[in-house]
């Protein structure tokens, strides 16, 4: 069953795209606070451009990301903790249609239920994004293996929407096989967001390795660009 029934009714704006980010997603346990940087990005974005007419413009909160591509303009983006020889840079344009980047991973500052390196989601907004990052990240996952160390979220953290439930404190060495499998829980996860039209894309490190969802590529950086780079 759904996690959540029914959307709930929030006073201010930022709580209020919060809901709509997570509700699409709520066939498995997701809470509002998934999208709290996305969304924070999204509410900050929108007042910096209200009145204004501007090409290019974008708002990173500690990596979740909402941007501004006016029409022709295009962006690069930066994507940290890549780690496996693969370009760090991707570019979008206006046509494209994502406004939002996000990345959750167990070596962030937020709790992950799963234990991905990091994945980098590419939305239509900044909560969209930050959503959608979160789960694929919890998809990331060996559940019941030993090298893996999980903690009660309200242990490291009192008030923790996640309560109880384990969260990922520490991942030890993986054979191949093992970061195979873990990759490919997630990656099922992200082209099931993709296909349903909820994502553009998404990019998936663990160990190393890596998997890659949507035709979104990863464009080695031009390094003769001017062009605004955000990151990720």
């Amino acid at each position: 069953p759904a996690f959540f029934l029914a959307p709930r009714t929030f006073a201010g704006p930022t709580a209020r795209r919060m809901e709509a980010a997570v509700m699409p997603l709520a066939e498995c346990f997701i809470t509002p606070m998934a999208a709290v940087a996305g969304s924070v990005a999204d509410e900050m974005l929108a007042a910096l451009l209200a009145g204004r007419k501007l090409d290019r413009a974008y708002v990173n909160n500690g990596g979740d990301c909402a941007i501004h591509i006016g029409r022709g303009q295009s962006m690069g983006l930066a994507v940290a903790g890549t780690g496996n020889g693969m370009a760090d840079r991707m570019t979008i344009r206006a046509e494209d249609g994502v406004r939002g980047v996000a990345t959750s991973g167990w070596r962030g500052r937020s709790f992950s239920l799963g234990i991905a390196d990091a994945v980098t989601v590419l939305a239509r907004t900044g909560a969209e994004a930050d959503a959608a990052a979160t789960l694929i990240a919890n998809a990331v996952d060996l559940p019941g293996n030993p090298a893996i160390k999980r903690i009660p979220a309200h242990e490291l953290s009192p008030d923790s929407d996640l309560g109880a439930r384990l969260v990922t404190h520490g991942v030890g060495t993986l054979a191949l096989g093992e970061v195979a499998r873990a990759l490919d829980n997630g990656l099922a996860v992200a082209e099931d967001f993709r296909r349903r039209g909820l994502i553009a894309g998404s990019a998936l490190f663990l160990g190393g390795e890596a998997r890659i969802s949507g035709s979104v590529a990863l464009a080695a950086p031009n390094k003769s660009s001017r062009e605004e780079v955000a990151h990720a």
